[in-house]
Protein backbone atom coordinates (compact mmCIF):
# COMPACT_ATOMS: atom_id res chain seq x y z
CA UNK A 1 0.00 0.00 0.00
CA UNK A 2 1.02 3.63 -0.44
CA UNK A 3 1.32 4.24 3.31
CA UNK A 4 4.41 2.02 3.57
CA UNK A 5 5.91 3.78 0.52
CA UNK A 6 5.17 7.13 2.16
CA UNK A 7 6.93 5.98 5.35
CA UNK A 8 9.93 4.80 3.30
CA UNK A 9 10.06 8.14 1.49
CA UNK A 10 9.95 10.10 4.73
CA UNK A 11 12.62 7.82 6.25
CA UNK A 12 14.89 8.51 3.24
CA UNK A 13 14.29 12.24 3.65
CA UNK A 14 15.18 11.99 7.34
CA UNK A 15 18.45 10.19 6.51
CA UNK A 16 19.21 12.76 3.83
CA UNK A 17 18.64 15.61 6.28
CA UNK A 18 20.95 13.91 8.77
CA UNK A 19 23.63 13.68 6.09
CA UNK A 20 22.97 17.30 5.12
CA UNK A 21 23.54 18.39 8.69
CA UNK A 22 26.85 16.50 8.77
CA UNK A 23 27.94 18.11 5.52
CA UNK A 24 26.98 21.58 6.76
CA UNK A 25 28.98 21.02 9.96
CA UNK A 26 31.98 19.86 7.91
CA UNK A 27 31.63 22.92 5.68
CA UNK A 28 31.57 25.14 8.77
CA UNK A 29 34.73 23.47 10.03
CA UNK A 30 36.51 24.05 6.72
CA UNK A 31 35.28 27.66 6.60
CA UNK A 32 36.58 28.24 10.13
CA UNK A 33 39.97 26.86 9.10
CA UNK A 34 39.81 28.89 5.86
CA UNK A 35 40.54 25.70 3.92
CA UNK A 36 39.20 27.01 0.63
CA UNK A 37 40.30 24.05 -1.51
CA UNK A 38 38.18 21.54 0.38
CA UNK A 39 35.02 23.67 0.56
CA UNK A 40 34.04 23.30 -3.10
CA UNK A 41 33.58 19.50 -3.08
CA UNK A 42 31.51 19.77 0.10
CA UNK A 43 29.36 22.50 -1.42
CA UNK A 44 28.80 20.38 -4.54
CA UNK A 45 27.78 17.44 -2.35
CA UNK A 46 25.35 19.67 -0.47
CA UNK A 47 23.81 20.89 -3.72
CA UNK A 48 23.39 17.33 -5.02
CA UNK A 49 21.87 16.20 -1.73
CA UNK A 50 19.42 19.11 -1.83
CA UNK A 51 18.45 18.10 -5.37
CA UNK A 52 17.77 14.57 -4.15
CA UNK A 53 15.69 15.81 -1.22
CA UNK A 54 13.58 17.88 -3.62
CA UNK A 55 13.10 14.82 -5.82
CA UNK A 56 11.98 12.80 -2.76
CA UNK A 57 9.50 15.51 -1.83
CA UNK A 58 8.05 15.56 -5.34
CA UNK A 59 7.76 11.78 -5.17
CA UNK A 60 6.01 12.06 -1.81
CA UNK A 61 3.51 14.49 -3.27
CA UNK A 62 2.67 12.00 -6.02
CA UNK A 63 2.21 9.25 -3.43
CA UNK A 64 -0.13 11.48 -1.44
CA UNK A 65 -2.14 12.30 -4.56
CA UNK A 66 -2.56 8.59 -5.27
CA UNK A 67 -4.43 8.33 -1.98
CA UNK A 68 -6.35 11.57 -2.38
CA UNK A 69 -6.10 13.39 -5.75
CA UNK A 70 -7.05 16.72 -4.14
CA UNK A 71 -4.40 16.53 -1.41
CA UNK A 72 -0.98 18.12 -1.79
CA UNK A 73 0.40 17.76 1.76
CA UNK A 74 0.71 14.79 4.06
CA UNK A 75 -1.32 16.31 6.88
CA UNK A 76 -4.32 16.42 4.54
CA UNK A 77 -4.48 12.62 4.32
CA UNK A 78 -3.45 11.76 7.89
CA UNK A 79 -7.04 11.67 9.26
CA UNK A 80 -7.92 8.95 6.71
CA UNK A 81 -5.04 6.68 7.77
CA UNK A 82 -5.30 4.00 10.46
CA UNK A 83 -4.07 4.97 13.94
CA UNK A 84 -0.87 2.89 14.02
CA UNK A 85 0.40 4.20 10.66
CA UNK A 86 -0.61 7.76 11.57
CA UNK A 87 1.37 7.57 14.83
CA UNK A 88 4.44 6.31 12.98
CA UNK A 89 4.13 9.04 10.34
CA UNK A 90 3.66 11.72 13.01
CA UNK A 91 6.85 10.56 14.74
CA UNK A 92 8.79 10.69 11.46
CA UNK A 93 7.39 14.12 10.64
CA UNK A 94 8.46 15.44 14.06
CA UNK A 95 11.98 14.09 13.49
CA UNK A 96 12.08 15.74 10.06
CA UNK A 97 10.93 19.04 11.55
CA UNK A 98 13.70 18.89 14.19
CA UNK A 99 16.31 17.88 11.61
CA UNK A 100 15.26 20.70 9.27
CA UNK A 101 15.60 23.17 12.14
CA UNK A 102 19.11 21.93 12.93
CA UNK A 103 20.11 22.15 9.26
CA UNK A 104 18.66 25.64 9.03
CA UNK A 105 20.59 26.78 12.11
CA UNK A 106 23.84 25.32 10.78
CA UNK A 107 23.29 26.85 7.34
CA UNK A 108 22.78 30.24 9.03
CA UNK A 109 26.08 29.82 10.91
CA UNK A 110 27.82 28.97 7.63
CA UNK A 111 26.23 31.98 5.96
CA UNK A 112 27.42 34.29 8.73
CA UNK A 113 30.99 33.04 8.58
CA UNK A 114 31.04 33.35 4.78
CA UNK A 115 29.77 36.93 5.01
CA UNK A 116 32.36 37.74 7.67
CA UNK A 117 35.16 36.30 5.52
CA UNK A 118 33.87 38.23 2.51
CA UNK A 119 33.79 41.46 4.50
CA UNK A 120 37.28 40.81 5.84
CA UNK A 121 38.62 40.19 2.32
CA UNK A 122 36.88 43.26 0.93
CA UNK A 123 38.34 45.47 3.65
CA UNK A 124 41.80 44.01 3.08
CA UNK A 125 41.57 44.69 -0.67
CA UNK A 126 40.36 48.25 -0.02
CA UNK A 127 43.22 48.82 2.43
CA UNK A 128 45.79 47.50 -0.04
CA UNK A 129 44.38 49.69 -2.82
CA UNK A 130 44.53 52.72 -0.55
CA UNK A 131 48.17 52.05 0.29
CA UNK A 132 49.22 51.33 -3.30
CA UNK A 133 47.35 54.16 -4.99
CA UNK A 134 49.44 57.34 -5.03
CA UNK A 135 47.79 60.31 -3.38
CA UNK A 136 47.79 63.48 -5.44
CA UNK A 137 48.53 65.54 -2.37
CA UNK A 138 51.78 63.76 -1.45
CA UNK A 139 53.20 63.01 -4.89
CA UNK A 140 53.98 65.22 -7.84
CA UNK A 141 56.60 66.39 -10.27
CA UNK A 142 59.35 68.89 -9.45
CA UNK A 143 60.31 71.88 -11.53
CA UNK A 144 62.96 69.73 -13.18
CA UNK A 145 60.36 67.14 -14.23
CA UNK A 146 61.36 64.50 -11.72
CA UNK A 147 58.76 62.53 -9.75
CA UNK A 148 59.01 63.38 -6.04
CA UNK A 149 57.18 61.97 -3.07
CA UNK A 150 56.91 65.23 -1.10
CA UNK A 151 56.32 68.13 -3.38
CA UNK A 152 56.87 71.17 -1.19
CA UNK A 153 56.13 73.82 -3.78
CA UNK A 154 52.67 74.40 -5.16
CA UNK A 155 52.16 73.41 -8.77
CA UNK A 156 52.89 76.10 -11.34
CA UNK A 157 53.06 76.28 -15.07
CA UNK A 158 56.50 77.83 -15.33
CA UNK A 159 59.28 78.57 -12.99
CA UNK A 160 62.43 80.53 -13.48
CA UNK A 161 63.72 84.02 -14.28
CA UNK A 162 62.35 86.16 -17.01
Amino acid sequence: MNISRIQENISRQLKALSLLQSLLEEEFSKLSQQDVASITPIELSIQELMRQIVAERKSLKLLIQQINPNATRLHEILPNIEEEARTALDALLQKIKISEGLCNAQAEKNRNIVLALHEQSSKLVAFMQKILTPSHEKFGYSAKGQFVSNSSSPPTLMRGKL
